[in-house]
């Protein structure tokens, strides 16, 4: 009974965002894992690295403890810790802290060290629970709507890319520079995202020509992306507004942060509660 009280109140606190232990524990995990990020950062510079290299390695085995006893706390306390350690974040807390671990076994795996910059990954959890949760998933129901249009749009693109790759190859040839078909596929994207990094230039007038075309292209494809999320996003807007409906009347069509009615003035579920019902379903 005792030991169901304090997985209750650890889960409460690390899980949960509506108490003020909570948000106490959040806000010192922001700021631990910044920390841990500016050592990982500075520890990469190499006048720094040699100067401080020993205070570095002692802090970022600091913060890799505290994440650590963090993680196993979250397995303690989660209802269901298998389905905790296989979702998104339970992934990324363990990719977070992974790479110390195997430094010290292999130290050939020391560059492995840049995957603990996945740390500031962490951050968008708790930015969710300052309402940001409602929004974060209208984006990704976006973006996952348009999966089928923007895979055939860069299907497109691809097959273009490949046409003009293969024409300024035949144009221009190996003695101005385009050596390979893939070769000439690289400058053909580079041009078409209007990039234009300038390492390959046509140089006759008929690949100038071919050049000229390629960016005009690439002018008018690139809004097309924009467009088919931005229409997913508003659709999905529209909907995620039609599910907060009154309690008192039934009508919906509320934006996601509204209190109160705008038929009838009843109070409505306050946009915190709903972020913690949304929490505790993906916990599930």
């Amino acid at each position: 009974m005792e030991n169901n009280r304090l997985k209750h109140q650890l889960y409460i606190i690390i899980f949960g965002h509506h108490t003020r232990a909570g948000r106490i524990f959040d806000i010192a995990l922001i700021i631990a894992i910044l920390f841990s990020l500016t050592v990982l950062v500075l520890h990469s510079i190499e006048g720094l690295a040699t100067e401080w290299d020993q205070t570095f390695v002692i802090l970022e085995y600091f913060f890799t403890a505290i994440f650590t006893v963090e993680y196993l706390l979250r397995l303690y306390c989660s209802p269901k810790p298998k389905a905790y350690a296989t979702s998104f974040y339970g992934v990324v807390d363990l990719l977070s802290i992974l790479p110390t671990y195997l430094a010290l076994l292999f130290p050939s795996a020391t560059f492995m060290g840049v995957i603990r910059l996945l740390r500031v990954m962490r951050i968008f959890r708790i930015l969710k629970l300052v309402r940001y949760l409602q929004d974060s998933n209208i984006l990704l129901r976006s973006l996952l709507m348009s999966r089928r249009k923007i895979f055939v749009f860069f299907s497109t693109v691809a097959i273009l890319v490949t046409i003009f790759g293969a024409l300024i190859f035949v144009i221009e040839g190996p003695e101005n520079g385009f050596t390979s078909i893939p070769q000439s596929i690289y400058w053909a994207i580079v041009t078409i995202t209007t990039v234009g990094y300038g390492d390959l230039v046509p140089s006759t007038p008929l690949g100038k020509g071919l050049a000229s075309l390629t960016m005009l292209l690439g002018y008018s494809i690139l809004a097309v992306p924009t467009g088919i999320i931005t229409a997913e996003l508003n659709q999905e807007m529209k909907t995620h507004r039609n599910l907060v409906k009154c309690p008192n009347c039934s009508k919906s069509g509320h934006e996601s942060d509204a209190l109160h009615c705008k038929h009838c003035g009843s109070e409505l579920a306050t946009p915190e509660k709903r972020v913690v019902e949304v929490d505790s379903e993906d916990l599930k």
